[in-house]
């Protein structure tokens, strides 16, 4: 039964074109001379490659077929596998577990008809065996990654309690006490230090994360990652080792340690697969020690295309059509963390050739962008915003980008450079797309120069894109949709699955309010109309509001009814 078994997968290759019938004999042949499947012999005589081969198998077994190339090969961290397969079984057998729902653990191996082994698997592990198939060299790559770099966290985190208060080369009780800075910084550059504040790093970029908080407390440290928008805890190492890594971020920082009552902030460049990475480093003082905050800001994971952002086809025909208007100003509105500056990117990454002269004042410049001169603001050498804005005047721009509108003088300058001929690029921090008119008014400009420069205000926030490889579909009960509009017999919930690290969430994309300025708003405007008036005539002249995108999104399939309302909750 065994030899026919074989003898399928050798026809099934026959068939797909991958070899002919005179290399299956071939193959036959060598598999009774020396055994073997007859997968391993094909390929062993170099006949079909292990890609191939598998591919066919999965079809002919109807067993997902998962490669390092998508990504897939990536064990779920947090649920301990490691404990419940050892690396030395992994490599011996050629399998790695993936994930683990209750009494379900998902396996992948080169061999998903090897019976004996998933019965031994049942028996070791206590779960039900649910096998996916891989290359036997992709599971090798895949087992040294998790067990020798994805493990090396926890390992490194188990080890820092280990290094106990009394080996320390300096007291690290209280917040307060004094410190001999050269025994900080010897006792920062020690391996195991070096090695824990790499690895938190690398783990959190291989994670997603945008943000790691190190935050100390009296008994204790907080490991967090914030991963498309929300906060999740990792194991945190112990609680005397916190100074010896704040210290070394300071020193990759080339910040003061010796400085510990004031607020610093500091910038790390890393490489990863050398792939650069930028992080912002924010340190505060706190009751108990020092809290870092990094921001991690991987321009590889950010894809500055306008048309991927999440907006819709009417909105992105909108903001396209008064983008490339010669002058005037257009603002991006929203909380922190909405994506305002990733959107502005786009634009500018879109609109920008070599006949336009782009010039960017920043705090900080997020990412750099080839082809447009960007500058970063220096509060403390007198490189403000207003300032640079005055100097960008005499440098013949065609577009100016403004990192934020925090002041009079700002908001002045972009508006008359605005009426001069300039396309200027800025944001406020507004709930909605109407009241950035309100807030402009109220810092002091005029409505006669906020009526005939203002061109357009986009609203956005974003929304946590539902994995699209768990996502369930279910009917909404009438309580849950009461008083909510949704042109859609079934929608979307979050499940969770190995892709999505179980979250249910992946990705994140704009819900977006395109307000575009036409006559009737400005006759408002110079009439100091109210916001409320003003959205009115918006949505009656087709402005679709963050609530009623959110909702679009949500019938798309693009993210789950609960989301939605938890991100334009207030926004309508």
């Amino acid at each position: 039964m065994a030899k026919e078994k074989y003898l399928r997968l050798g026809e099934l290759l026959v068939k797909e074109g991958l070899i002919s019938e005179s290399q299956l004999e071939k193959a036959v042949s060598v598999q009774r001379q020396e055994g073997g499947r007859m997968g391993e012999v094909l390929v062993k005589l170099g006949m079909v490659k292990e890609e191939q081969m598998v591919a066919v198998l999965s079809k002919q077994l109807n067993i997902p077929y998962f490669s390092l190339g998508t990504g897939m090969l990536k064990p779920i961290v947090g649920q301990e596998l490691e404990k419940l397969i050892t690396q030395d079984f992994a490599l011996r057998n050629s399998l790695l577990p993936l994930s683990r729902t209750l009494q379900s653990l998902t396996v992948a191996m080169s061999d998903p008809l090897d019976f004996i082994l998933i019965d031994n698997l049942k028996k070791l592990t206590g779960c039900d065996i649910n096998p996916v198939i891989a290359t036997k060299s992709d599971i090798t790559k895949s087992i040294e990654e998790f067990y020798g770099k994805s493990a090396m966290l926890k390992e490194a985190v188990d080890a820092s309690y280990d290094l106990t208060a009394d080996t320390l080369p300096f007291e690290t009780e209280g917040a307060d006490e004094e410190l001999s800075l050269d025994k900080l910084v010897a006792r920062a550059e020690e391996a195991p230090v070096v090695k824990l504040v790499n690895l938190i790093i690398r783990q959190a970029i291989n994670e997603r994360a945008s943000d790691i908080h190190i935050e100390p407390f009296r008994e204790r440290i907080s490991l967090r990652y914030r991963i498309d928008g929300k906060l999740y805890e990792i194991p945190p190492p112990a609680r005397h080792l916190h100074l010896p890594i704040v210290s070394r971020i300071k020193i990759l920082a080339k910040l003061d340690i010796a400085e510990k009552r004031l607020p610093q902030d500091g910038a790390i460049m890393v490489k990863i697969d050398e792939r650069p990475i930028d992080i912002r480093l924010s340190i505060i003082p706190t009751i108990y020690g020092e809290k870092a905050v990094l921001r991690i800001l991987d321009r590889g994971n950010v894809v500055l295309d306008l048309g991927r952002m999440g907006f819709d086809a009417k909105e992105l025909k909108l903001i396209r059509e008064t983008t490339i208007k010669p002058y005037g100003l257009v603002f991006l509105t929203g909380p922190t963390g909405s994506g305002k500056t990733t959107t502005l990117y786009a634009i500018l990454n879109e609109i920008k050739n070599p006949t336009k002269n782009i010039i960017t004042i920043e705090d900080p410049v997020e990412y750099k962008l080839e082809g447009i001169n960007q500058v970063q603001v220096k509060p403390e050498i007198g490189l403000t915003f207003a300032s640079a804005l005055r100097s960008f005047l005499r440098q013949d721009p065609d577009i100016m980008l403004v990192g934020e509108v925090r002041d009079l003088e700002t908001a002045q300058i972009c508006i008359r450079s605005a009426l001069t001929g300039h396309l200027v690029l800025s944001t406020l921090h507004t709930n909605d797309a109407p009241q950035a008119v309100s807030r402009l008014l109220d810092i002091g400009i005029e409505s006669y120069m906020v009526a005939p420069s203002l061109l357009m205000v986009i609203a956005q926030r974003l929304v946590r894109k539902l994995c699209p490889d768990c996502k369930e579909a279910y009917e909404p009960t009438p309580e849950e949709i009461k008083n909510i509009k949704i042109n859609a017999e079934l929608i979307y919930k979050p499940k969770g699955c190995q892709k999505c690290a179980n979250i249910g969430y992946k990705g994140r994309a704009c819900v977006g309010e395109v307000m575009v300025v036409d006559q009737e708003i400005k006759d408002l405007i110079n009439q100091r109309a109210s916001f409320q008036k003003i959205r009115e005539v918006a949505r009656a002249h087709g402005m679709q509001t963050l609530y009623d995108s959110a909702i679009k999104k949500v019938e798309e399939g693009t993210t789950s009814l609960e989301e939605a309302l938890s991100v334009t909750l207030g926004a309508d």
